[in-house]
């Protein structure tokens, strides 16, 4: 009993390990079709294309981000469905700039340039 009980605290602390390893990349969303995010309304020629898991302001400046639909995901691209777009728009999951809020927020703000975040402070750069 004590054996067997060993084997699968030692098989959890191995998974657990290899879990920390290949932890979340700091500035990328792991997305998934059918999910739901709030992206950047600028159109395809905005350079931000910012990505957040909450409702805010883009982190352009110009626009309220929008809630949208993944529709297909591609090595570091997904392509966002919102209604009144004809068609899906890229958007990259791996921001250059990410929240600067630290572990405890959870509003996920990604974009390509430097901005605010959802929450309302500066992004950083993603090291």
């Amino acid at each position: 009993m004590k054996r067997s009980l060993h084997i699968v605290l030692a098989t959890l602390l191995s998974l657990m390990m290899v879990a920390a390893a290949f932890a979340a990349t700091p500035g990328k969303m792991d997305l998934k079709v059918g999910q739901e995010v709030y992206v950047c309304n600028c159109g395809s020629g905005c350079p931000c294309q910012a990505m957040a898991t909450k409702e805010g302001t883009c982190a352009c400046g110009k626009d309220k981000l929008i809630k949208a639909k993944v529709t297909k995901v591609e090595k570091g691209m997904a392509y966002m469905q919102a209604p009144g777009w004809e068609k899906p728009l890229a958007f990259h999951t791996q921001g250059k700039y990410m929240c600067a809020c630290g572990p405890s927020c959870d509003c996920g703000t990604i974009s390509q340039t430097p901005g605010k975040c959802v929450c309302g402070k500066e992004m950083k750069a993603v090291k």
